[in-house]
Parts: structure tokens; sequence; C-alpha cells
């Protein structure tokens, strides 16, 4: 799957699935063996930008933070659904929701009509088969996923066994910890991820009333708070 990055000022990006529309899905990957790994997922929804450049952000803070870089197996995906980004809408070119997309036991066949839809079967979409791709091979230790909700609800929502990390996030970026995000979600890579591989999962849901500029400076040192609490825990 992806490659060592050697020079850390030239990130090496590997091509890991494309889009319906053939746009390529690409994972960053900085290696450091015998260190836990952990996958940042950016763009699930295309009309949640402001996860997507909380990733670049982060990505650049790698390339030029090598000590940040070389504290953990880093892997990040900027964009799960370039075609929706593209368009600023949340479900990718053939109208799913991708987040409804995973084959998890809750599952279930929606209507097209509903934003939520989660296509004709379980990974019918190329984008979430790549991301299902990626978690299989790489075997992360842990996985962020950033999303952006309205209504006052923004918040560090936690799949299986991450409450610890979701309160280590609290402590940065001071967003209420939750387990349920209070509405069913069949389907869901963080049903997919966290409760049914085990796989610590937080969605790092970024308040939609405010500017991409404040989520950053809330979110800026959420890597080097997780790094200091990944080093030694696995």
């Amino acid at each position: 799957m992806a490659r060592p990055i050697t020079d850390l000022s030239f990130p090496i990006t590997e091509d890991i699935g494309h889009s319906v529309e053939k746009r390529e899905i690409a994972l960053y990957q900085f290696v450091r063996r015998k260190a836990p790994a952990l996958l940042i997922l950016g763009g699930m929804h295309g009309d949640e930008p402001k996860g997507v450049s909380l990733a670049r952000y982060w990505l650049d803070l790698l390339i030029h933070d090598s000590e940040l870089a070389r504290s953990l197996n880093w892997m990040i995906i900027l964009a799960v659904n370039p075609d929706g980004l593209l368009r600023r809408k949340r479900r990718n070119s053939r109208q799913v929701d991708l987040n409804r997309n995973f084959p998890t036991r809750n599952w279930k066949l929606g209507s097209r009509q509903s934003r939520m839809y989660g296509g004709p079967e379980p990974a019918s979409e190329p984008e979430t088969r790549a991301v299902i791709s990626v978690v299989e091979s790489c075997r992360p230790n842990v996985i962020l996923t950033l999303h952006s909700i309205g209504a006052n609800r923004y918040c560090n929502n936690y799949d299986g066994p991450a409450r610890r990390l979701a309160h280590c996030l609290r402590r940065v970026n001071g967003y209420p910890v939750t387990k349920s995000i209070g509405y069913p979600t069949p389907g869901s890579f963080g049903t997919w991820a966290g409760i049914e591989l085990g796989i610590p999962t937080i969605t790092l849901e970024l308040p939609s009333h405010h500017s991409p500029r404040i989520c950053l400076e809330e979110n800026r040192n959420i890597l080097k708070a997780l790094a200091a609490t990944l080093k030694f825990a696995v």
C-alpha cells in the first residue's frame, strides 16, 4: 500500500482508489516503525469542507514538524468524496451518502430521495471501498474522521473503545464528548470501524456556525495531544 516518506518536505501520495467520476483518492502516509498508526479521514461529505481544510492544515504541519511526523504512523485522506466536494454536495455523484454506505450489520436500504441514502447495497461505492481497503490493509490503531454539524451539536463523538481519546480531544478543543450523535446512522463509518471492528474511532464534528479560522484555532493542537497520548499506549 503506502510507501514510507523518506523526505518530510515531499510527502509521497498513494492512489488508493477513485471516485465515481475517476478523481483520485490519495493517501498521505508518514511511517515510523513500531509506533501506533492513526488514520485521518476528511471530506466524506462534500458539503463539509471545513474538515478538509483542517486535514490540509495538519498535513502541512506534519511536513514542517519532523518531530511530530516521527511520533506516530500518520495516515491522511484529505477528501474521501472528491466529486461531492467539488460540487459542495453531501453525497457522491451517484447520490449516495458515503457515511451510510459501509457494510454494517445495521445497514438498510433507504429512499433514493433521502440526503442520507445509503446506496443500493453496502459498499456499493468506489469511495467507500477505497476507505475499507486502507483500514483493512493498514490496520490503524485509532481513526479520526472530520465532519461538521449544525444546531450547536458540535462534539467529539466516539465509537468503539475511544472514550478516553475523545476526552483527550475535549481538553484541546472544549467540545462535548458524546457516544451518540442523537439520531440513527445505519451504515456509518463509525459503526463499521469503531463498533464492529473495535478500532477506537472519533468523529470530530466541527461547528458549522464557526468560521474555518475559528475551527482551526480550536483544533490546531489535536495531533500533538493525540501523539502524546498514544505514543506509549499501543
